[in-house]
């Protein structure tokens, strides 16, 4: 029997539908919310899934009120789907004055450290719980899906991929955090859910996963030249890494750019298409 969903709000867009709804997670224990786009092809039948997964301070919102993504998905017939990027509510540990960990800042990955072990297990609910609801509640071909995101999430999506590759078609991302073990802004983050053994962290740090051997293509990277958070990126890492091993990777500086829904919504719809173009192909 399929798990329940709540829906908190539908509106019709560019002929489709999109969504918020809500349930109760087990993987997270508490109620999650997220964004599901279901274009007019799905009154025809499946359609395939592009999951998008949101940066630090973000919810499901961010990407829902600036992405500009409705459109293009639209036109190729695709459902986007947008979790949350962290558990929520308020029996949830957090850090309330620091916006680089707890609540907003998830890093997508399964913690093992008290007292977050309990909900921080967002590798869990994206990869396997939420993929499970929504094949459940919407037309969804999960045989042709592909995966992006911005920043954390950026990064959530390249090291989704990286360890499951028989699951996405192709993976893109916008100013992803390449190299979250020795960033500034991700590291402190990384030791309080997986503890001081850094070679814990290998597993959700997309250039240690590549080094280790896991590999995905194609990855398409887009990022600002003018990113103020250019130096915690690392942009470099990730094409060090590929380089030579097998990676069919697209690493592109965009001039002007910074770090803001501004450049995401100006390359959203390229994006897209470039998904689309690999679950056709699919």
């Amino acid at each position: 029997m399929a798990a329940e969903i709540e829906t908190i709000s539908t509106n019709v867009s560019h002929g489709g539908v999109q969504g918020v709804y809500s349930h109760h997670s087990d993987a997270c224990q508490c109620d999650m919310t997220f964004a599901v786009f279901v274009p007019p092809q799905a009154a025809s039948g499946p359609c395939p899934v592009l999951w998008y997964l949101s940066g630090l301070t973000c919810t499901h919102a961010n990407v829902l009120d600036k992405g500009e993504y409705r459109r293009a998905a639209a036109e190729h017939g695709i459902i986007v789907v947008c979790p949350d990027t962290s558990p929520r509510g308020d029996d949830v540990p957090d850090e309330a004055d620091n916006w680089q960990f707890g609540k907003g800042a998830g890093f997508y990955l399964d913690a093992t450290q008290e007292p977050y072990a309990a909900n921080y297990n967002m590798y869990t609910y994206v990869s396997e719980e939420l993929p499970a609801l929504i094949a459940s509640h919407f037309k969804t071909d999960m045989d042709r899906q592909s995966i992006f995101g911005h920043s954390m999430g950026g990064h959530g999506a390249l090291t989704i991929a990286l360890k499951n590759p028989q699951r996405f078609k192709s993976c893109s991302a916008f100013a992803p955090i390449c190299e979250p073990s020795v960033a500034d802004w991700s590291k402190g983050a990384l030791e309080k859910y997986l503890g001081q053994d850094q070679s814990t962290w290998r597993a959700y740090d997309a250039t240690n996963l590549i080094e280790d051997g896991h590999r995905f293509s194609p990855i398409l990277c887009d990022q600002g030249d003018a990113d103020q958070f250019l130096d915690g990126l690392l942009p470099g890492s990730l094409r060090a890494a590929a380089e030579g091993r097998d990676i069919e990777l697209t690493s592109r500086m965009q001039p002007g750019y910074d770090h803001s829904y501004f450049f995401i919504s100006t390359f959203m719809a390229e994006h897209i298409a470039w998904h689309a173009d690999h679950l056709r192909a699919g």
